[in-house]
């Protein structure tokens, strides 16, 4: 870890076209608190955090995000609603424009890494508009020791310019912010948007591309940990199914939180340097890491502190989407450096609100590609506007919004790294049983817990197995500390038909979901879908 101290070292960043800037090079977390603080941008809580507002977007923007289409993305990339082609002479004309607008001004300039493997690091050169955008990139990458910036050189270049509009019309963006990634000129442009998590995604997508087109791994949006016997775990899974929960274990080691690769030396490896939760209604009891995590360089964005500089964590007038971003050491039981061997168990979590899907089933390499693909999980009612019962939520391997390549390139990666690392793959189930949202109730915590105790220890692997007749996935007909009953979905209903035909409506939200992937799979993936 780079010690908090000034680095003597100046830089320019006229080879970039950002001229007459007073740039402020690799300084230290307390030194950009102290200067947000100065100018106003931000206040001190009582926790020593400082907090900040992202201004108008207080998340990412999926449709201002674009790629460059290039000799480099033309054929590679799944062009549509995701991944939005960019013109390259309008980037460059955008590009001018904004480090025009860097020029003349007060910068900050951090040198930075992903990817905690040293085969696959990723330098990172991040010039930040405000101050407490550049200690987000020190909290979320990985920090360069003195000897490593001596003679640094980056691979990417990040330019963050909140402050700066685009012009729609002449432009090419959809809106005055953007987000765009040129993969020949190695870039990521964000301007018009305070969010930090921009930042962080442009670099998590441009690796989602890089990493398996260049370099034979397969990116993965998840968390990791690992266990007293070096085995580690990886826990994938949308937003509300538990995936920050479940991943922080007492008994195991956090290597990450979001963002992972899988090498071909069969190694897991973090991208980044930090995490970045979400702290609606936090509290110490419900999550004590993040809770503590809270401390002097963590920032907290877009949260209502009271009169006493106490954050209320559960007032979203602001946005739901509250988070903090700390650097990963701000929590005590972690894997340093943030690397994994011996990858034994791939956990899918999925929040099924029309409680039919078994709470844990184990997958074959076909199931497991194909659920990985669909990236299934359930809104439930009030949790957006308009959302009155259940609704499926596919997002393709559990990360749509930031996988540059077609979903089924992953989905074939993962399925044959888990048959050439005999990995075990299970589908757990943290939502409803006994019913859906309204009639059932949530799945209890401490029999997830011991449901996903039993896999990583072994316990279900000699037991007896029962193959769900509709989805086709193999239930075990007991598991230690968990009552037998509820094993088996279709038995917690009272009403066995309406069961059968909830089960019957989400198998064909599957089917339909996954039509737009069938002619890219191949027949292995075709075969762990749903029976019907």
């Amino acid at each position: 870890m780079l010690a908090n101290k000034q680095i003597t070292k100046s830089i320019s960043l006229e080879d970039y076209g950002i001229t007459d800037a007073q740039v402020h090079y690799q300084l230290p977390p307390e030194e950009l608190h102290r200067i947000t603080i100065e100018k106003e941008q931000g206040v001190e809580v009582n926790s020593g955090a400082l907090a900040v507002n992202t201004g108008e977007f207080t998340g990412r923007s999926p449709k201002d995000r674009f790629l460059v289409k290039d000799d480099e993305t033309r054929d590679r990339v799944w062009w549509g609603d995701i991944n939005i082609p960019f013109d390259p002479d309008k980037f460059d004309a955008l590009y001018d424009k904004v480090v025009e607008y860097l020029s003349g001004k007060e910068v900050f300039v951090r040198d930075s890494y992903a990817c905690a493997d040293e085969n696959y690091k990723t330098n990172i050169r991040v010039v930040n508009e405000y101050p407490w955008s550049n200690l987000f990139a020190y909290n979320m990458f990985l920090r360069p020791t003195e000897e490593e910036l001596k003679n640094f050189k980056e691979d990417w270049i990040v330019i963050n310019a909140p402050g700066f509009k685009a012009d729609p019309d002449v432009d090419g963006t959809r809106q005055g912010n953007f987000s765009i990634l040129n993969f020949t000129k190695k870039i990521a442009l964000v301007g018009g948007s305070g969010y930090t998590g921009e930042i962080k995604k442009g670099i998590f997508s441009a690796l989602n591309f890089i990493l398996p087109v260049h370099k034979d791994t397969l990116p993965m949006h998840c968390s990791a940990n690992i266990g007293p016997g070096e085995d580690t775990a990886i826990f994938f899974g949308l937003s509300g199914t538990g995936k920050t929960t479940l991943s922080a274990d007492p008994k195991r080691r956090l290597i990450g939180d979001d963002e992972h690769g899988w090498t071909k030396e069969n190694t897991i490896f973090n991208f980044e340097g930090g995490c970045y939760a979400k702290v609606i209604n936090l509290t110490e009891e419900n999550e004590p890491d993040i809770y503590r995590a809270i401390k002097p360089g963590a920032i907290l964005e877009n949260v209502i502190i009271d009169e006493h500089g106490d954050v209320d964590f559960e007032n979203t007038s602001i946005t739901p989407n509250t988070r903090v971003s700390y650097p990963i050491h701000h929590i005590d039981n972690i894997v340093t450096p943030s690397i994994g061997e011996n990858p034994k168990n791939i956990f899918f979590l999925t929040a099924d609100a029309f409680g039919v899907l078994p709470p844990i089933s184990k997958l074959t390499p076909g199931q497991a590609a194909y659920h990985f693909i669909s990236g299934y999980t359930a809104k439930v009612a009030g949790t957006e506007a308009g959302v009155d019962e259940p609704q499926p939520n596919f997002s393709a391997c559990f990360g749509a919004p930031f996988m540059p390549l077609h979903p089924t390139v992953y989905g074939e990666m993962l399925s044959k790294k888990m048959k050439d690392a005999g990995v075990n793959v299970w589908l757990v189930n943290t939502g409803w049983t006994g019913g859906p949202y309204g009639t059932g109730s949530r799945m209890k915590l401490k029999y997830t817990r011991a449901m996903i105790d039993a896999a990583l220890e072994g316990n279900l692997n000699e037991v007896e197995f029962t193959t769900h007749p509709i989805f086709g996935l193999k239930m075990p007909v007991d598991c230690p500390n968990v009552p037998n009953e509820i094993l088996n979905p279709r038995e917690t209903w009272s009403d066995k038909e309406a069961y059968d035909a909830k089960a019957n409506k989400l198998a064909n939200s599957f089917k339909s979901n996954f039509s737009k992937f069938e002619e890219n799979a191949n027949e292995e993936i075709l075969s762990g879908g749903p029976l019907v």
